[in-house]
């Protein structure tokens, strides 16, 4: 996250930890190592914050509201609250839930205008405490989704500074869960982009190369179809935008296996895998177009013998991974123009397509890097750290 949407974030319910900080110390309870009473009163209330905000990042739903109204109201310290979107009430927290039958035709204003209002609520009944409310908006994106209400036994300016404070927060934690959508779909579109560029050439020349040791060398071309089998799907697989490197590995190595029944004596390659390396995690399908840009410059630009190195070893909070071929490399000014998705449609996707992966998950300091020259092969370096929070691998489902 940003340190812009950080602070975003924060300061609403800094605001509203004054509010609290105010209802807490107007009766202090006795005096603590934790600190001040203005101090202990902010640390709840970040506490509470910290424990509403997952469900928000499901959205805004009945079922988030849900789970989350009982911290929002804990925050204001209110008799009731309710959330609601642009036509329902999806949840009610404390008493007087008889008021949730007339609260969407109070909010007309507030869901047209974007604007925080206050109301009396109209209520007489002698067991009901409620006689006030505030409603602000929920804004995400320039959108009202909703309002957030807070109800109270009379008049307060300070509840409703409050409550205008933690429905920001509440959208701010809304927008943060859409844009954890947008990045998924952002994620899973070049995946399939990725898998769209897989080659129908490859795919051809793979099944040949597969069919000519069908009379030949039966137990070859079996053990070639299984590999065929097995590198498709996981290419194809649907579950997890995220991988181990050992999983990813084996789907190069069944890769190379293929290459290698077509071109035979014409490729080597050398694996030099540090095993406490193996269980990283990086984005699925991160290091297989790399690899298949090296087949595809290298040895496909050769007449004669070609070499791939791989090798995986612990750089102390990272991994780095390296491939390198001894082809025809690339001159390094359209290295730099298919980097910055100026070379064409299809020139360069795979390369592209890894690095803004990388950069999107990481960070910009982990974007390839890429040493090469005319005539003098080419070099990429992959840096992954061992742990980076978010970032897990899932296991495949039944069936893939």
């Amino acid at each position: 996250m940003s340190s812009t949407a950080v602070l975003l974030a924060l300061c609403p319910l800094l605001l509203a930890g004054g509010f609290l900080a105010g209802r807490r110390t107007a009766h202090p309870a006795g005096r603590s190592d934790l600190g001040t009473p203005v101090e202990r009163a902010t640390f709840e209330t970040l506490h509470t914050a910290s424990l509403a905000a997952p469900p928000l990042r499901a959205g805004l739903t009945e079922d988030s509201a849900r789970k989350a109204a009982r911290r929002l109201r804990s925050l204001l310290g209110t008799d009731a609250l309710c959330l609601t979107n642009r036509s329902t009430v999806l949840t009610w927290h404390g008493t007087g839930e008889h008021h949730a039958k007339q609260v969407l035709d109070r909010l007309a204003e507030v869901l047209d205008t974007g604007r925080t209002a206050a109301f009396d609520c109209g209520c007489r009944a002698d067991d009901c405490p409620l006689r006030w409310a505030v409603a602000a908006p929920i804004v995400v994106d320039q959108r009202v989704l909703g309002a957030l209400v807070a109800y109270a036994p009379r008049e307060s300016a300070v509840l409703a500074r409050a409550t205008d404070e933690v429905a920001r927060w509440v959208s701010v934690q809304l927008e943060l869960a859409e844009l954890d959508r947008s990045r998924t779909r952002l994620i899973e579109a070049e995946i399939k982009a990725l898998r769209a560029q897989i080659s129908p050439h490859f795919i051809f020349n793979s099944l040949a190369a597969i069919a000519s040791f069908v009379r030949t060398d039966p137990t070859r071309a079996r053990e070639l179809l299984l590999e065929f089998a097995d590198f498709t799907r996981y290419s194809f697989r649907r579950h997890g935008e995220f991988t181990t490197l050992a999983d990813e590995l084996h789907s190069i190595d069944q890769y190379l296996a293929l290459v290698r029944a077509r071109f035979g004596d014409r490729l080597s390659v050398t694996l030099q895998i540090a095993p406490e390396v193996l269980a990283v995690t990086l984005p699925f399908l991160c290091l297989q177009p790399l690899v298949e840009n090296a087949v595809k410059h290298g040895l496909e630009g050769a007449v004669t013998r070609s070499r791939i190195t791989i090798t995986a070893q612990d750089a102390g909070a990272e991994a780095e991974v390296v491939i390198e071929d001894d082809g025809v490399g690339m001159d390094p000014d359209r290295l730099r123009a298919l980097l910055r998705g100026e070379g064409g449609p299809s020139a360069g996707v795979g390369l592209l397509n890894v690095d803004e992966r990388l950069r999107t998950v990481f960070g910009d300091p982990y974007g390839l890097v890429i040493e090469t020259a005319r005539g003098a092969g080419t070099r990429i370096t992959v840096r992954i750290p061992k742990f980076r929070a978010g970032v897990h691998s899932s296991p495949p489902e039944a069936g893939e």
